[in-house]
């Protein structure tokens, strides 16, 4: 579920995007100038990207705190990774979107090796 306060702001964002997309419509009907139809695809396109990016930074964080969370109990302080755990777990809040992907694939490998050496 997304937090309504997201869901509003990238609402907002898409609502302002269909008027571009409007008024990018309208250009194009009165012969305009194509540098200024140019500015206006790029900054609908400028929208358009920052929504998407705050979508995916909400659902790659949110998919990253439960992967630390689970992490965090299946090693109960004595599985030899506690200190890589907490090192990402205490970058978590400051972790770029880029990151985040790299973060959650090597918590995976972390939550992984320890399910294995659990049914060794």
């Amino acid at each position: 579920m997304i937090p309504r306060d997201l869901s509003k702001d990238i609402k907002t964002r898409l609502q302002s995007i269909n008027g571009q997309i409007g008024g990018l419509i309208k250009m194009l009907d009165e012969d305009t100038d194509p540098e200024k139809i140019l500015i206006q695809f790029k900054a609908a396109q400028k929208g358009l990207d920052k929504a998407h990016f705050l979508l995916l930074d909400e659902v790659y964080r949110k998919a990253l705190a439960i992967k630390i969370s689970e992490t965090v109990e299946a090693c109960p302080g004595n599985c030899g990774n506690e200190d890589r755990i907490e090192f990402i777990r205490k970058q978590f809040p400051d972790l770029e979107l880029d990151n985040l992907t790299e973060k959650m694939k090597e918590i995976d490998a972390l939550k992984a090796k320890l399910e294995n050496h659990k049914n060794d």
